[in-house]
């Protein structure tokens, strides 16, 4: 697994990047902890992701930002999940471990977007640019529904974005923020709504 470090206003978040298939089941295997807070087995992961096509939109978005052999199959697979779930996530967004999306319908996440460890984006979210620099995201980030995110905005660590906002400023780390456009509501509770975080510090050490 090649790691590649982000700097979120002073503060690195370190992304993986998957270099095989084993290094995508990794990947896998840290959002189905997020739901069961428990590791499973890949042999259980795969059988689960082939039906339904909905569920395992994260399954084949894993799979298909390796291009190994299955390359054109996992693309295939996963275009027809974004069908279904009425979802588009460009296959360029950098991921962290332990992504989370609740529902999996009606999301937008433009291409060069950067999204931390132990994040979740929620329904009817909109991430994009009109200049190619999308947002990066911190870890452990909660999105809620109907949010929109313009430009190249830097979401610190630990905060949470309330349903209906629009981010067009850079968000602090620890805060609560919501409306429109944002403002912040307190730092209370930092990171409250992720659950089932998975452990990525031992991923990350020298």
């Amino acid at each position: 697994m090649r790691i590649e470090h982000y700097d979120l206003d002073g503060y690195q978040i370190n992304i993986p990047i998957a270099e095989s298939y084993a290094d995508c089941m990794k990947l896998i295997k840290s959002d189905r902890y997020r739901l069961s807070g428990r590791m499973e087995s890949s042999l259980s992961i795969i059988l689960r992701n082939f039906i339904p096509f909905i569920s395992s939109l994260l399954f084949w978005l894993r799979l298909s930002q390796y291009k190994g052999w299955l390359y054109p199959f996992c693309v295939a697979m996963y275009a027809r999940a974004c069908c279904k779930s009425q979802m588009r996530i460009s296959l360029s967004t950098k991921i962290g471990y332990g992504f989370y999306i609740g529902h999996e319908i009606c999301m937008v996440v433009a291409k060069g977007t950067v999204i931390g460890n132990n994040v979740n984006l929620s329904q009817f979210l909109n991430i994009g640019s009109n200049h190619g620099t999308p947002a990066t995201i911190g870890d452990n980030v909660y999105i809620g529904p109907h949010v929109c995110v313009v430009e190249d905005v830097l979401i610190g660590c630990n905060s949470s974005i309330g349903a209906g906002a629009v981010v067009t400023k850079n968000v602090p780390e620890n805060a609560t923020v919501a409306g429109v456009p944002t403002k912040v509501l307190n730092y209370n509770n930092p990171g409250r709504f992720i659950k089932n975080r998975y452990p990525v510090e031992n991923h990350f050490k020298n």
